[in-house]
């Protein structure tokens, strides 16, 4: 199981709510036809065969719910939060099954027999949600962990202190291991002789994590090949963590690591349905978005004055290091680097003008980069690429930071979901942990989850400056 959960993003807790979900929205269709029409038989003859109806309201009120962010097993959310998640959800819903009425007349749901439907779907939806909220915090769906380790290792195991961060495991003990130069201070540290495959049978661990500060020469090799030879999967730190928060510890990897490890590398069917769905979408979006860029011309016309530029053109570095020009909606005075020093944007940054402030927030500055997509500059998902002078600067500073560079940059990304806007080399080295994460799972299925997620971004305007 852990094995599993190592090279998925979704875990088990999060695709067992998905399915409970889809199949009380499949249930729905069928009680509202009965409550509708009297009995199945009677709905049947008006609407036509229920399953496919049926399934197609769940999965497009699946996709909405996934759009809002609502499968994210370490998101922090209370169920006042979720409640508003769960109805924008399914308000959205309903304009996608509107509009899908609209294209295929063949499918016919009439307006009472679908109020009825997203009713209960919604109520089902909800009592779900709510019995969810109760059980992942529990110990149920949390694998068992037995730390061996106790140092300076462990403690990025302890750090994670938040509930939202545990949802995914609980500690059952730490066992300190001869190299710990100093222990951490925690009451769940066991100061036991026994073999760890003693231990963990009485702890009835799932996992025991390797979290030592020095493994030459004093890796427990034989015990250790005792507990997975005995069921217990045994992994590393960094697949724990990598794990556990979706981003790989640059501080903890060796290079070793990044050579054996599985992933880094997308097969050639994966790149061919990833360009094709970038082409795709990329194409779709300009037709439909348009009259938008349009109005958002328009307006910064208004505010700068007819003869104010539309477009801000920077170089960015893009795949392999090669650098191809980006454009973007302009969000700053004209003057905003008079000097011709890149400087980072500050929160509440000064140079943002009234216009440029409403882009950002809604990320509607980046539209215009749907012609590097077209282009094969970019990517629709994948790390945000940054300008040469910054990258010239990170690649000395930080660890595999050229690394990022073997895919190409994307609209938006797993760290455009996981973390704020970066404004600081700090920033830059955080963010680079879950560009690595993307650049090692790479896949449609991934591609697609943060492509759907990236509306709940847009919608709640997060991280914006």
């Amino acid at each position: 199981m852990t094995t599993w959960a190592l090279h998925n993003p979704v875990r088990a807790p999060v695709l067992c709510l998905g399915v409970a979900e889809v199949g009380l929205l499949f249930v729905s269709v069928y009680i509202a036809g009965a409550f509708v029409f009297g009995n199945l038989a009677n709905c049947e003859q008006i609407v036509g065969p229920l399953f496919p109806v049926a399934l197609t309201i769940s999965l497009v009120i699946l996709t909405c719910l996934i759009a809002m962010g609502l499968y994210q097993l370490h998101q922090r959310a209370y169920f006042r939060e979720v409640i508003v998640r769960v109805v924008v959800a399914v308000l959205v819903g309903i304009v996608a099954l509107w509009i899908l009425v609209a294209l295929l007349p063949t499918i016919r749901i009439p307006a009472s027999f679908a109020a009825a439907t997203l009713g209960f779907g919604l109520m089902f939806l909800l009592l779900i949600r709510y019995a969810f909220l109760c059980v992942v915090d529990d110990n149920v769906f949390r694998y068992r962990t037995l730390v061996y380790g106790a140092g300076k290792a462990s403690s990025a195991i302890l750090d994670l202190r938040r509930r939202a961060d545990r949802r995914g495991f609980v500690i059952v003990g730490i066992v300190p291991a001869p190299s710990d130069a100093e222990l951490a201070s925690h009451n769940q540290i066991l100061d036991d002789r026994r073999s760890l495959l003693e231990i963990a049978r009485e702890k009835n661990a799932d996992e025991i994590v390797i979290a030592m500060d020095d493994r030459r020469g004093s890796l427990p090799v034989q015990d250790l090949l005792d507990c997975k030879l005995r069921g217990f999967d045994v992994i590393d730190i960094v697949e724990f963590l990598e794990r556990e928060t979706g981003k790989i510890r640059i501080d903890l990897v060796r290079p070793g690591w990044l050579i054996f490890s599985p992933g880094f590398g997308a097969k050639r069917f994966s790149k061919l349905a990833k360009r094709a769905m970038d082409i795709l979408v990329a194409t779709v979006a300009i037709l439909i978005f348009w009259p938008l860029m349009l109005l958002i011309a328009l307006a910064i016309k208004h505010e700068d004055g007819w003869r104010a530029p539309v477009l801000y053109r920077q170089v960015r570095v893009g795949l392999f290091g090669n650098e191809f020009v980006l454009p973007k909606f302009r969000s700053m005075r004209e003057d905003a680097e008079a000097d011709g020093r890149p400087v980072w944007a500050d929160e509440n940054d000064q140079r943002v003008t009234r216009v440029g402030a409403i882009l950002r927030k809604y990320r509607l500055d980046e539209l215009p980069q749907f012609l590097n997509i077209l282009r094969g500059e970019m990517s629709l998902v994948g790390p945000r690429p940054e300008r040469p002078e910054f990258v010239n600067e990170l690649n000395d500073r930080i660890p595999y930071y050229p690394e990022r560079h073997t895919v190409k940059p994307g609209v938006t990304g797993w760290a455009q979901l996981l973390y704020t806007y970066g404004s600081s080399e700090d920033d830059a080295a955080e963010k680079l942990q879950y560009d690595l994460y993307y650049v090692k799972h790479q896949s449609l299925i991934l591609d697609i989850m943060i492509v759907l997620q990236t509306v709940e971004i847009v919608l709640w305007g997060k991280g914006a400056r």
